[in-house]
């Protein structure tokens, strides 16, 4: 067995991770094929990968990488768009450090900012609202991409602009719902799999109730974990014994942090200010109510409504990035992978965000030569 990873109780793990391979080749046994978990969560990509769990379970669980990367389930319209907002000399453009790379059809914020334009990473869509206060000559437009996680934190910097009645702040927002995508590939049936790994931040502001149609609708079971790597296994772990015994559940194994109704608070503030919309997703196309726009009442802050963006049609690439977002690839399975598109030259999001599948398989489980 390889033992690339180092839990904080290598003992604990090892063992546990016997038993989830003993475990998932009885299953095999048992229902002639391999267990297939579909994680939906970017943090959760990156961790199985760098700490070598995904790689130990390699040939006994398939771990399938899922919709779970905000930036690579923005499609390539919407980058192109918010690319295209940067070009104006009258803006400044904020975002997380994630977005800069992503490739448009024509070049990335990052090429964009060494052409001259003002674009500026933060930390918090706070911080944003600061510049706009220290720049009142300028518009400033925060980039809003993320999921459920994220929109709280979108939501209060609207708050706190329109408290301050900071008016040349705006948002490209282009946010994800996590159970419209999941209710969508259950439906169309095209991955196989077994089952979910949960995700444990987005699971924070939902709580472990809002999975309760993965059993009601699909008898899908679904387990909330955290990142450590015992965390992961003990996840996949009781996936597998679900599996065994034919008995689909929701298991909250994150309860040091997810509540069963998740977070009021943060549901609070993205009912305030945000409403359900339509949004396209890389790879899988129009989902009804997906995403979350902002409220007509804050409208002056929509940068969608604010400026008037025109752009053509995305650049064609044999890119597979939305196969992978779907689970209908592996990195490995895209002829670009590691020759056209790696980490210094990504062709598309997966490669170049620090939650993207190709990012994690290039970085942990690449073979060399």
């Amino acid at each position: 067995m390889q033992t690339l990873f180092e839990p904080a109780d290598p003992a604990v793990a090892i063992e546990l991770a016997q038993k989830v391979i003993a475990l998932a080749d009885r299953c095999k046994e048992k229902f002639g094929a391999m267990p297939a978990f579909m994680e939906v969560c970017g943090s959760h990509t990156m961790a199985l990968a760098k700490t070598g769990v995904k790689l130990i379970l390699q040939g006994h669980v398939n771990l399938i990488s899922g919709p779970g990367c905000p930036v690579c389930v923005t499609d390539q319209k919407q980058i192109d768009a918010m690319i295209e907002v940067a070009e104006s000399d009258s803006r400044i453009v904020c975002t997380f450090g994630d977005m800069m790379r992503v490739p448009g059809s024509k070049r990335s914020l990052l090429s964009a900012k060494t052409e001259g334009r003002d674009v500026r990473i933060v930390y918090s869509p706070l911080d944003a609202v600061r510049i706009a206060e220290e720049n009142p000559e300028k518009e400033v437009v925060f980039l809003g991409v993320g999921f459920e996680t994220t929109v709280p934190v979108l939501a209060a910097a609207i708050q706190m602009a329109a408290h301050k009645n900071i008016n040349n702040f705006s948002m490209w927002a282009t946010t994800k719902l996590v159970q419209p995508v999941l209710r969508t590939l259950l439906s169309v049936k095209k991955v196989k799999i077994n089952g979910f790994l949960l995700p444990g931040h987005v699971s924070i502001v939902l709580g472990e109730q809002a999975y309760r149609f993965l059993i009601d609708e699909f008898r899908m079971p679904g387990v909330i974990s955290g990142f450590e790597p015992v965390e992961m296994l003990s996840a996949i772990y009781k996936l597998l014994k679900m599996v065994d015994e034919g008995r689909p559940e929701i298991i909250n194994n994150y309860k040091s942090v997810v509540r069963a109704g998740g977070n009021k608070t943060a549901q609070k503030m993205m009912n305030e200010f945000f409403q359900p919309c339509d949004e396209s997703w890389r790879g899988i196309g129009m989902i009804s109510k997906s995403g979350l726009e902002i409220r007509e009442k804050y409208s002056r802050f929509n940068a969608k409504e604010k400026f008037s963006i025109k752009i053509g049609e995305p650049k064609k690439t044999p890119c597979r990035c939305g196969d992978m977002i779907c689970g209908l690839a592996s990195p490995e399975e895209c002829v670009l992978f590691g020759k056209a598109c790696t980490p210094l030259h990504p062709v598309g999001p997966c490669m170049v965000s620090t939650e993207g599948s190709c990012a994690a398989h290039y970085a942990y489980m690449r073979k060399e030569g």
